[in-house]
């Protein structure tokens, strides 16, 4: 059984521990609110340029974009994955890893994994044998113009048929306490025969364009590839830090459950000293007196 010297150990030992998980919630706490605000503000925009593209794209006739030309004889097909650099954010990396396991067991391709973020390939790095070069930025939240370089960097492989396919594995964010691992299609862009029927009856007339119909998708097919991707990393970086920031609530919440419970075995401890030191001294003093 620990002695009250012990105790006392853990205690502060305890609150040390209290105080960083506090600290680090605070701070992922403030990150979630940019990020959450960041990746709020930019799915319209990505859901709206998805759209118009669908739209143009069902209209326009005999038009066709690099980006939608398959090739299903090319098994050759890479994979992001976007993971934390840090740990101590819950099953955010776990829950993805295996989304990423299931997807390489079931998917027929020759996949090769290139890593955003180093704890997924920490992982998945024994078990693949093709994986591409490290994917660094200068700082934890890329910018936009890095993220469009890596994008076009992946999509010349693809229109020079190195590729036939890219994919993106990634957390959607939902809220600070729920995330969903994804894994997406990048390339090549599909618009289903249905669906492009449907837009057709809905809007069954022509648009007259300044300037060309193929001029417009020739600047919005990239600019939606490379807003996508785009997209995908805030929903990454955001369902991050509330994953993180849930986390570290739970491991503070139980060092005060530690601290209470230390506290209180310590105060049953010291309550029994002081009892048996009365005893001993009663018992003197009645020895005394006999």
């Amino acid at each position: 059984m620990a002695n009250i010297k012990e105790l006392k150990k853990k205690i502060r030992s305890t609150k040390s521990s209290l105080k960083i998980t506090t600290a680090m919630k605070l701070v992922s706490a403030a990150k979630l609110a940019k990020a959450q605000s960041a990746v709020v503000g930019a799915r319209p925009y990505a859901d709206e340029l998805d759209q118009t593209i669908k739209t143009i794209s069902a209209l326009a006739k005999d038009y066709v974009h690099p980006f939608f030309k398959e090739n299903e004889d090319n098994k050759m097909a890479h994979l992001l994955v976007i993971s934390s650099n840090k740990g101590l954010c819950g099953g955010y990396n776990s829950q993805l890893i295996r989304e990423v396991r299931a997807f390489t067991k079931r998917s027929n391709l020759d996949l090769k994994l290139h890593f955003m973020g180093k704890k997924a390939k920490d992982v998945l790095a024994g078990e693949v044998q093709n994986i591409g070069p490290d994917i660094v930025f200068k700082k934890q939240d890329p910018s936009y113009r890095e993220i469009r370089e890596l994008a076009l960097g992946f999509a010349k492989d693809f229109e020079r048929g190195e590729v036939g396919h890219l994919f993106v594995a990634y957390n959607v964010f939902h809220s600070a306490i729920r995330f969903t691992p994804t894994i997406r299609k990048l390339l090549p862009m599909n618009v289903d025969v249905s669906e492009k029927k449907i837009l057709r009856d809905e809007m069954p007339f022509d648009f007259k364009y300044e300037p060309r119909a193929d001029k417009i998708l020739d600047t919005l097919i990239p600019e939606t590839y490379i807003n996508t991707l785009y997209t995908c990393l805030l929903d990454a970086l955001a369902a991050e830090h509330g994953s993180r920031m849930s986390s570290m609530d739970s491991a503070a919440n139980n060092c005060k459950d530690l601290i209470r419970k230390f506290t209180l075995k310590a105060n049953k401890l010291r309550q029994a000293a002081i009892t048996t030191e009365l005893i001993e001294v009663v018992s003197g003093a009645e020895s005394l007196n006999a």
